[in-house]
């Protein structure tokens, strides 16, 4: 097959703008940062969309829509939130023709407007929780945008609750931490991940603490995959959520916030992708098969439809390529770079032998099968292949990160995979000389791999790595 990208192991950075462009994933949009999804990469999104949002709803939570523009004085309540997304913001200043009396911020995140109309709808313990979730695009202004990656515009869901204890708001921003965004992206992504409370210095603004999802990419460097984060009363204080307890005294409620975005679709890339291009976990791809006619001839058509309709009342995700007038070749090489799990390959000599092929992505195998075998092959296949592309990933993972014992080790380690330190060898200083040479800790976790309650606990380990 023609080489149609930058290899991996030659230029990532290249490879995975390559991928993007050839594999008509997306484009960038006409604003500096700003990306158009082509329909090929709205499709695996609404895809990830679609899983994540039954999720959502099955730990209670109902969907709305907050506006774009949020009055500049909702950001400037809670002191910590306004400072840390002020280098990030875009403001409107004049609209209709006129200067406007009070300056719109575009949307960089709806703690504020969610908080404001929290306010308006709790009165009582009996409203509460108030479990809310919106998909909806947000802006924040990037100095070095990368496509799916860090974008000025990007689309994501964002959750935001209310509680009437610390315990109750913890349980759900942990509920969703741990049975939606990590299930969804080891059981729909097949990528694996490490769940972690992340540092005071990477914390929320505006949070009393963040809990992470953290995956190894293809060049060893980590991706933040989503966050979660438990607000305490500073936002109800801010906004004056309050609510009357069942023993009538008037309380200040706890809120949360949660969110993803299409920087998974980054990860999704970086993680699967060979120098052939995309490969898509079989449970996410919008295509599942393609049956693709190599060839015209008799009844060649004719039973690649059949084929289709089988897999399509089996339940696979299946599409029909007849475009015999373009070149086998070209469409292959197509299907290889959108990451299609599986092609089969129906052309005359094959059927007259009662054969086709089944061409496998992940695996790069071709095996000729009978036809009465096909439906069993296939739904066969995409249950391995779907294993197989989680399994690599972890591998993959488990041979680049290393356990070291003093914060010089962890930076090195960290220039070419993942270190795991003791945090008590880090520390808030450790962490800011490792700022200073590109390194971050990811996460902290408990000795075994448990999400911890504070910074303070003994025995933390830190993950240190370079990051997206």
């Amino acid at each position: 097959m023609a080489r149609v990208l930058t290899p991996r192991a030659e230029d990532f950075p290249r490879w995975y703008q390559d991928l993007i462009a050839k594999a008509q994933l997306a484009d960038n949009g006409p604003v500096r940062g700003t990306m158009v999804i082509r329909p090929v990469g709205y499709a695996i999104w609404e895809h990830m969309q679609a899983d994540m949002d039954a999720r959502i709803k099955e730990a209670g939570v109902q969907n709305a829509y907050f506006p774009l523009f949020i009055p500049e004085s909702y950001l400037r309540r809670e002191a910590d939130h306004v400072d840390g997304f002020s280098p990030e913001l875009a403001v409107v200043t004049h609209a209709g023709g006129k200067q406007l009396a009070e300056p719109l911020v575009v949307r960089p995140t709806s703690e504020t407007v969610i908080g404001e109309f929290m306010a308006k709808w709790v009165d009582s313990y009996r409203d509460l929780p108030l479990l809310l979730n919106q998909w909806a695009n947000v802006v924040r202004w990037e100095l070095r945008p990368r496509t799916f990656l860090r974008t000025t515009e990007f689309l994501w869901q964002e959750g935001h609750t209310a509680h009437a204890t610390e315990a109750d708001a913890r349980e759900h921003a942990r509920d969703i931490h741990k049975n939606v965004y990590q299930a969804f992206m080891e059981e729909i992504l097949a990528v694996p991940v490490i769940p972690g409370r992340k540092t005071k210095g990477e914390r929320f603004a505006g949070a009393t603490n963040t809990m992470t999802v953290e995956a190894m990419m293809g060049d060893a460097k980590a991706l933040q995959m989503g966050t979660s984060h438990e607000l305490g009363q500073n936002f109800a204080k801010a906004f004056d959520i309050t609510y009357s307890s069942a023993s009538g005294t008037v309380e200040h409620a706890w809120t949360t916030s949660w969110g993803t975005s299409t920087r998974m679709m980054g990860g999704l890339i970086m993680v699967h992708g060979d120098d052939n291009g995309l490969r898509l976990p079989p449970r996410l791809a919008p295509i599942q098969v393609q049956v693709m006619v190599v060839k015209a001839g008799e009844g060649v058509v004719e039973a690649a439809a059949k084929l289709r309709d089988e897999l399509k009342a089996a339940g696979v995700r299946v599409k029909l390529d007849d475009r015999a007038d373009i070149p086998f070749g070209r469409r292959a090489v197509d299907a290889e770079l959108q990451g299609i799990p599986i092609r089969i390959e129906v052309g005359p000599r094959d059927l007259a032998v009662g054969n086709v092929t089944i061409a496998r992505r992940i695996d790069g195998s071709k095996t000729p099968t009978p036809l009465g075998d096909i439906v069993g092959a296939v739904t066969s296949a995409l249950k391995a292949d779907q294993q197989r592309l989680y399994d690599d990933a972890l591998a993959f993972r488990a041979e680049r990160t290393v356990d070291v014992k003093t914060l010089g080790e962890a930076i090195e380690v960290a220039q070419t995979g993942w270190a795991r330190v003791p945090w008590a060898a880090v520390g808030d200083g450790g962490e800011k000389e490792a700022n200073g040479k590109a390194v971050t800790v990811r996460c902290l976790t408990r000795e075994d791999g448990a999400m911890p309650d504070s910074d303070d606990e003994p025995n933390l380990i830190a993950y240190l790595a370079r990051s997206y």
